[in-house]
């Protein structure tokens, strides 16, 4: 199985940022599972290729939009509370 997810951001910074949040480069992950993020200009893109169950294909997924999520809220309250 493989997904090819596209998040698009208003400018370059946003997107090295949320690329930064969700890149699993720091994370173990089973050998069955690759997952590689980048950002091009003010696009993040995620490839995840999985040979395991499709569970882990979908919970994979999952938590990578979880974790964008969480990331796009972080920055919008940094950037609210420095307009203050």
């Amino acid at each position: 199985m493989q997904a090819t997810i596209t998040l698009n951001y208003a400018n370059i910074k946003t997107a090295e940022a949320i690329a930064k949040a969700v890149s699993p480069d720091n994370f173990k992950v089973p050998p069955n599972l690759k997952v590689t993020t980048i950002h091009d200009d003010c696009k993040v893109i995620t490839n995840i290729t999985c040979e395991g169950k499709l569970a882990t294909f979908t919970a994979t997924i999952d938590d990578l939009l979880f974790n964008a999520s969480t990331a796009e809220k972080t920055l919008q309250t940094i950037n609210n509370k420095n307009k203050l």
